[in-house]
């Protein structure tokens, strides 16, 4: 049967989280834990995908003689329950016993890097470990823990928002609408944004969740569309004119290394252009759809160099998007002054 593995601890509260804490062997708790990597294709899991070199350079100070380190921060997983316990004793004691075979029954909510490379090091660590908080929770103490962590994507810290939000529709819809960018099947968006944790080996992807995020911001602002225009309809008009900027553009939309339309400088560019045939459509009442937008985007995109050794390569920040988007516009009205005047 095997003997259990057990841990003495103190029980205790972090503000008003019961904790365990306690001291334990590295190796020991590298068994006994696992890090909850986002798995973009499924959705499950929160944290950012482990970073090798990091979690080297952790093993490499930890075995030097002056080292140190404040305490990691474990959560025990309840759907594991049935393979650990808690007793009590005297003076505010505990002791975790853990089934033999029992396997990894604790998430790293805080200690990814510094475990990741310790499985054979016995060195002595402190810890603070919570006790059955879900899933969601966990994923709350994360973010709270590194909204400013160095190297955390921005797009992992987008994506905890719109798994915790109770209404991101309402809260975020610039968030909700990239979002959904990201999952329609029909989207030439689809699984294509950076989300910040593990990718699907072989899918590229071509930007970032927080950049077509605020790109959408951008566009909801500068259309002035009603607040209380229903957002299902929003998510098809930005989904209505990114089609038909793949439609208009395949070659350069089928190779991203080479062209500017999905780099940061051509998304927000592109998202105010998609304001102003939006406005324009709606000022003389017309619908705004896919065909509208192609139309339009037909008139004067292939008049654009789109490459990333054009014109809009050395454009960047604030100022380089709006130089990028007068670009854009003067080519349009260039196409205009040759239709109106029979060139």
């Amino acid at each position: 049967m095997g003997k259990a593995t057990t841990i003495d601890c103190i029980r205790g509260q972090s503000a008003h989280r019961p904790v365990l804490l306690g001291f334990a062997p590295a190796d020991l708790l590298y068994r006994l834990s696992f890090a909850d990597i986002l798995n973009e294709e499924t959705g499950k899991g929160y944290q950012r995908p482990f970073n090798d070199r990091h979690s080297q350079d952790f093993r490499r100070y930890i075995r030097e003689p002056t080292s140190s380190t404040i305490p990691l921060t474990l959560n025990l997983r309840a759907s594991a329950s049935a393979d650990w316990r808690l007793v009590e004793s005297d003076a505010g004691r505990i002791r975790l016993e853990v089934a033999p075979n029992a396997g990894k029954i604790m998430a790293q909510v805080d200690c990814q890097h510094r475990l990741g490379h310790l499985s054979d090091l016995p060195i002595m660590l402190p810890f603070m470990c919570f006790i059955g908080l879900t899933e969601r929770e966990e994923m709350e103490v994360f973010s709270i823990i590194n909204s400013k962590a160095r190297g955390l994507s921005t797009s992992l810290l987008d994506y905890h928002e719109a798994q915790l939000a109770e209404d991101l529709s309402k809260e975020r819809p610039e968030l909700f609408i990239a979002l959904e960018l990201n999952a329609a099947p029909d989207s030439p968006w689809c699984r294509r944004l950076n989300l910040g944790g593990q990718k699907t080996s072989g899918l590229k992807r071509i930007a970032s969740l927080r950049m077509m995020q605020q790109a959408i911001q951008d566009f909801l602002k500068a259309a002035k569309i009603p607040v209380d225009h229903p957002l299902d309809d929003t998510v098809r008009i930005v989904l209505d004119f990114w089609k038909a900027v793949a439609r208009e553009l395949p070659k350069e939309w089928g190779e991203p290394r080479k062209h500017m339309l999905t780099k940061g400088v051509g998304v927000y560019a592109l998202m105010r252009i998609a304001a102003d045939i939006y406005r324009e459509r709606r000022e003389s009442d017309h619908p705004c759809d896919q065909r509208a937008f192609s139309t339009a985007l037909s008139d004067f995109v292939h008049s654009v160099d789109w490459s990333t050794t054009g014109p809009l390569k050395g454009f960047g920040g604030q100022a380089g998007v709006k130089a990028a988007t007068e670009l854009i516009r003067d080519a349009r009205k260039r196409s205009r002054y040759k239709v109106v005047n029979g060139q």
